[in-house]
Formats: structure tokens, C-alpha cells, sequence
């Protein structure tokens, strides 16, 4: 049984505009670059340069909400010069005036790592069995150059899929054919035999000094009690003064762990840029923050639709339109209002960008003017800054991400600024950033002969006024990406 019944309902929805505002909010200035040139391409209306007149577009958009008056139709072709011919069909091929400078861009071509073993391979007489083998234990290599899988677990893989037939000697006959190829130490199953892989590599290249000889000893007979750093074991079984057991060290450590990771497949890719988006000078005591809008062309309508918008409102007044004109004035009317929103928006991210950077600063003042000690830095969360600023923390939030700022001192992202707080035995609150450069500067003085441990590290604290417990101690130490004391041990 069908039923009618009221309700009333109150939604909050974003318009279009808060939509792409909240987009662009996120995206850094080398994003917003690729950004307007993608919204250039797709708006017509749309072009680059500052607009000489800005209140005219929404002038125009208003006059066109006003009623229609019914008068004599009058075609849009009246209103369009015949001598004004668009400067694209006096270029050929559609040049522009950019197009006339030619760049040369150079092309970055190479082999990748898969490729460099594949052709090595080639370089080798095989049979059909073997070929079908290397090629197999090939594609099971990783990006770092390690053969992961066990021979066991090839064999029956070779035999269910490609219904080949093997053992484990007979791949084990080519995995050394394979571990022959450069780089030194490719096709190792685990981290012992890529290590052993490049020492016997150095030994059949001639360099066979005393420190290579005692370093494959460690790693063949002492590898546990060298990666726990045992050192005295190994003094005691081995007989190694200090000075050789030094010497073979420094010789494991110069070794590649990764030896595929130098000639891996992203080495052909291109390295991340930072461009910053705020720049922050001293001048002469006064701090001066801009925005680093190289990346940001000024933007303006394009003054022939800027015409005929106004041609169609004029024409609309006087006479009735047919269908295609009122077609073509709604398309250009819509590529108004878009590449006017867009523009809008793309103010409204440069207002907030400086409004919150301009909060980060104050908040920091000390900091800023003390020319980057981090000891000056206060605690401050995304709150604090919501609050000063009036903003919403999600829009802070879009804000210090993936934005970044040039000072004198260096490139920082916004976040370097935000950090916990912790309050000292005298109440006084600072920042979890100035605990961290003091685990920082103890640990860079330690005695590494004998490693400061966590318990140690917290005592230390506890003298110069910060209480804190072991584990937040171990939680700021893995944050540095310091390893516990055991692993810092040195002789």
C-alpha cells in the first residue's frame, strides 16, 4: 500500500568550488604547475596573464541572470569583426609564439637491471635444458639482486607449470653460472653469500690483502657473532688483534648489500624534486614570507569569449535567439563559469597557504628569529594553529602536507614544525624535537667501545630536568633511526 508522508531533511553539501578548493589545498606547487596546465588545455576560456579588467566576467554573468526581453532576432555573426582573424590560423601548424624557442630535451636511455642479466646470459653457451633454467632462475631474481625462493621449490614450479623436468644440483649448476655475472654477489640467496660472493670476487681480481682473507674467515665461520657484534668471541677463537679484526670490518662493510639496487629498473626514473612553496628572507633583521608563485601564472579569462558573452547577453535583450545560438552561449557560458571558479579558487589557496604560514611563524617566533635552533622550537599541534588562524584542523591539516618552505638555513617541510610536548620537572612545557637533538648529541659523543643503553640515555635526561621513561627513550632513539646500544658498538 503505497503512502504520502512530509519530512524534512538538512544536508550539508560542498559545492563544486569548495571541492576543487579542497583538492588544490592538498597538492604541492610542483602539482599545481601540472594542475593549471591541465585546466588550460581543457578550458579554452581559460589563458594565461594578469586580467586587466576582473570585475568584467562577473558583470556579464549577472546580466545574463536578468529576464529575457523578446525583441527581433539578431545573429552573433553580426558581432564579430571579419578582419579579426585568430592568430592560430596564421601560424602554420598551429604554432604558438612559446613554440618558436626550441629546447632540447635530453633523453636519459639505458639498460635495466633484468636486461644487464639477460645479456650476459646470452653471452653464454648453453643448451636448450640450461637456457630454459637461467631464464627461469633470472625472472625469480628481485630488484636487489637476491634469489628468494628455494631450488626446491623452482624444481617443482618448472615441473607443474612448464612440465620441465630438473633437480636441485642442476639448478644449482646454473645459479653459480649466474652468481658469475656482474654485478658481484647477484643470484645470493640470503645476505652471507652475497658478502661471500663479491670477497671471492675480490680474490679472483687479484686484491687478496690480509684484510680480505681475515673477512671472509669472519664471514664463513663467525657470521652470527658478527652481525650481533660479538666482537671478543671472534677476537678469541680467531686470534685477531684489534687493529686486523678492524681491517677486516671496514673490508664487510664497504661490501654491497644490495648489489642489484644500483642497476635496478628505477634507475631510469626520475628523482623527486622538492620545490618549495613558501620562501622566507632576512632582510635586514625583518623577516619577508611569499609565496613561490613561479609555478602559479597569473590567469584571466580570454577576451574573445569575454566578447561574445557579452555579445550573446546583448543579442538576448534585443530579439529571440535560434537553437545553435543558445547552444554555443551556453557552452561559453560554462567555460566561463569554470575557468572563473577555478581562478577563485586558485586565490583562495594562496590566501590560505599565507594565513597559515603566517600562524606557523608567529607561533615559532623564537625559532625563526634565533636562525633555526631546533632547541627554540615549542610544542605545537595542528590545533593550536586551527585556533589562531580560524580555520578548520582538516584545512591545516591539507595544508602542512607535502608543503614545504626555503629559508636560510635550509628547506624544512611544515611539518618539521608540528611536534608533541612534554612538560620538564619544573612544569616547563618544550617541545618532543628538542629531547630528540639531545639523544643526538649524546649519542654522537658516546664512547662506542661501550654503547650508552636506553637506561642510561633516561638517567641522562633525568639530570637535565626531562623525566621520561625507557621506552619513550627506545621510541625517540627508532624514530633517529638509531640502533639500540648493542648494534653501535665499535672497536
Amino acid at each position: 500500500m503505497l503512502k504520502q508522508r512530509l519530512q524534512q531533511k538538512l544536508l550539508q553539501k560542498l559545492s563544486p568550488q569548495q571541492i576543487q578548493l579542497i583538492k588544490l589545498l592538498e597538492v604541492p606547487t610542483i602539482q599545481l604547475e601540472q594542475r593549471i596546465k591541465k585546466e588550460l588545455e581543457e578550458n579554452p576560456v581559460l589563458e594565461e596573464g594578469r586580467d586587466e579588467d576582473p570585475d568584467l566576467v562577473g558583470t556579464l554573468l549577472e546580466e545574463e541572470d536578468e529576464p529575457e526581453v523578446q525583441k527581433d532576432e539578431i545573429s552573433i555573426e553580426a558581432f564579430k569583426d571579419p578582419y579579426d582573424i585568430p592568430a592560430y590560423r596564421l601560424n602554420p601548424r598551429n604554432f604558438s609564439h612559446d613554440d618558436e624557442k626550441t629546447v632540447d630535451i635530453p633523453f636519459s636511455a639505458g639498460m635495466s637491471f633484468r636486461e644487464n642479466l639477460a645479456s650476459q646470459l646470452g653471452l653464454r653457451i648453453l643448451d636448450q635444458h640450461k637456457q630454459v633454467l637461467a631464464h627461469y632462475i633470472l625472472g625469480n631474481i628481485d630488484d636487489d639482486g637476491y634469489l628468494r625462493r628455494d631450488l626446491a621449490s623452482i624444481v617443482d614450479d618448472l615441473a607443474f607449470s612448464l612440465n620441465i623436468e630438473t633437480t636441485v644440483a642442476s639448478l644449482e649448476e646454473v645459479l653459480r653460472m649466474i652468481q658469475e655475472f656482474d654485478p658481484a654477489g647477484v643470484g645470493a640467496r640470503d645476505l652471507r653469500e652475497c658478502l661471500l660472493l663479491q670477497l671471492e670476487r675480490h680474490m679472483q681480481e687479484g686484491r687478496n690483502s690480509k684484510a680480505t682473507q681475515d673477512a671472509l674467515t669472519v664471514l664463513r665461520d663467525f657470521y652470527e657473532e658478527f652481525t650481533r657484534k660479538h666482537y671478543d668471541k671472534i677476537q678469541a677463537r680467531t686470534g685477531f688483534s684489534d687493529a686486523a679484526l678492524k681491517a677486516a670490518i671496514g673490508e664487510i662493510i664497504r661490501l654491497n648489500p644490495k648489489p642489484g639496487g644500483a642497476f635496478s629498473d628505477n634507475t631510469l626514473q626520475s628523482h623527486h624534486q622538492i620545490v618549495p612553496d613558501f620562501v622566507l628572507e632576512d632582510n635586514d633583521g625583518v623577516m619577508e614570507l611569499s609565496l613561490n608563485s613561479k609555478n602559479a601564472p597569473d590567469l584571466r579569462i580570454n577576451s574573445v569569449y569575454a566578447s561574445m558573452l557579452k555579445a550573446y547577453n546583448q543579442e538576448r535583450k534585443k530579439a529571440s535567439q535560434n537553437r545553435n545560438h543558445k547552444e554555443a552561449a551556453l557552452y561559453v557560458r560554462q567555460k566561463v563559469e569554470s575557468a572563473k571558479w577555478f581562478m577563485e579558487a586558485i586565490r583562495q589557496r594562496q590566501h590560505t597557504l599565507i594565513l597559515t604560514m603566517n600562524a606557523i611563524m608567529e607561533f615559532q617566533k623564537p625559532y625563526f628569529q634565533s636562525g633555526g635552533d631546533e632547541t627554540f622550537l615549542k610544542p605545537m599541534i595542528l590545533k593550536d594553529i586551527s585556533e589562531q588562524t580560524g580555520l578548520d584542523i582538516s584545512t591545516i591539516s591539507r595544508v602542512a602536507n607535502s608543503k614545504y618552505i626555503q629559508t636560510d638555513w635550509g628547506i624544512f617541510p611544515l611539518k618539521y614544525f608540528f611536534s608533541e610536548g612534554l612538560q620538564t620537572d619544573s612544569g616547563e612545557e618544550v617541545s618532543t624535537r628538542e629531547i630528540k637533538k639531545i639523544l643526538e648529541e649524546v649519542l654522537e659523543t658516546e664512547n662506542k667501545r661501550h654503547p650508552v643503553t636506553d637506561d642510561k640515555l633516561a638517567e641522562i635526561l633525568k639530570q637535565k630536568g626531562y623525566v621520561i621513561a625507557r621506552r619513550t627513550v627506545a621510541k625517540y632513539r627508532e624514530q633517529l633511526n638509531i640502533p639500540v646500544a648493542r648494534l653501535r658498538k665499535e672497536l
